[in-house]
């Protein structure tokens, strides 16, 4: 079979290849899966760089998530069945033409949900509901986040508005205010702009922000610090922009204010079986029934897996960037 390998850490673009491998067969316990799409994540991308928390032994496969048609079954597999369509949100080494996984992190995909949403069901928006899960604001509370255009922070304002939670976004282009807007996402407002904090007073109306998500670092988390109410809790939740954050260490000490961090897959392993069940059963729901969308940017072959990487960094770009074997 084909797959994309790196033999050294780097660009995407220039590392990656297609290789021909052996396929492999499904252990027990175990199922082979056909590929069928596979999206491109920043934290693929970082970990072909080498720079994110796991780093594989070299020569590396890549890739995390994808929608796929279970070709084998490895002993003692009962729940699926050869031919039925699942994804997996957390199996590495999906950019290939088969992989095997778990039968466990397999989840089937309903016929309402399409090749190009299930391909990103799990990764991003698990990441994004477990996210606003663990803020624990209330129907009508508000949060704020950064990077409110970024495909997390459409994320959280879409499962938020399902949930009743209130969010006021913050974006640093003032058009992408007006492209928030047409897709359904308000209550937004732009800091390139002067007299921002004033608008953002005016949408929540003085009520207070309990939490807040900080998707880009540098002077744009104490943007994010500023909104918030005594007692509030600010988490990062990426560093888009630069590696350290600058935060008004008055706004902390006086404001009481909590800051933690949030990686997703630690907080994935720690979750309880049935809490995470409840949330993805909540990602489909929302899936079939439209209020959650997971719109498609691109759709790229594996040889052309360095055009992929180097469109994912093209700012404008609404929709995940997918690669098909």
């Amino acid at each position: 079979m084909r797959a994309l390998i790196h033999d050294s850490f780097g660009d995407p673009a220039e590392v990656l290849h297609v290789v021909d491998v052996d396929t492999p067969e499904p252990a027990p316990g175990q199922v082979r899966v056909r590929t069928l799409l596979s999206p491109v994540h920043n934290h693929d991308l970082w970990t072909i760089r080498g720079t994110y928390g796991f780093r594989p032994e070299l020569p590396a496969r890549a890739g995390t998530e994808a929608v796929g048609v279970v070709d084998a079954l490895g002993e003692g597999v009962e729940t699926l069945r050869v031919g039925q369509r699942v994804v997996t949100g957390g199996t590495f080494g999906v950019w290939a033409e088969f992989f095997v996984a778990p039968a466990a992190a397999l989840i089937p995909v309903p016929d309402a949900i399409d090749d190009g949403a299930a391909a990103q069901l799990v990764s991003m928006p698990f990441s994004a509901l477990s996210l606003l899960d663990s803020l624990g604001a209330r129907p009508g509370q508000w949060i704020a986040q950064n990077a409110a255009n970024g495909a997390v922070g459409r994320l959280v304002a879409q499962l938020a508005a399902a949930r009743g939670i209130r969010v006021l976004g913050l974006v640093r282009r003032g058009e992408s205010v007006s492209e928030l807007a047409a897709a359904g996402i308000a209550d937004t407002v732009a800091t390139d702009e002067d007299g921002w904090q004033g608008r953002a007073l005016a949408i929540t109306g003085g009520a207070p922000v309990i939490a807040g998500v900080d998707s880009v670092g540098g002077s744009a988390s104490d943007d994010v610090l500023s909104l918030l109410a005594e007692n509030a809790t600010l988490v990062v939740f990426g560093a888009m922009a630069a590696p350290t954050m600058q935060l008004s260490s008055g706004r902390v000490i006086f404001g009481q204010i909590t800051v933690k961090g949030f990686w997703g897959s630690k907080v994935s392993q720690a979750m309880d079986p049935g809490v995470r069940a409840g949330l993805i059963g909540e990602i489909l729901t929302r899936v079939a029934e439209g209020s959650l969308d997971l719109p498609v940017a691109a759709v790229h072959p594996f040889e052309d897996a360095s055009g992929a990487a180097r469109a994912n960094v093209e700012p404008g770009r609404v929709g995940k960037l997918l690669l098909q074997p």
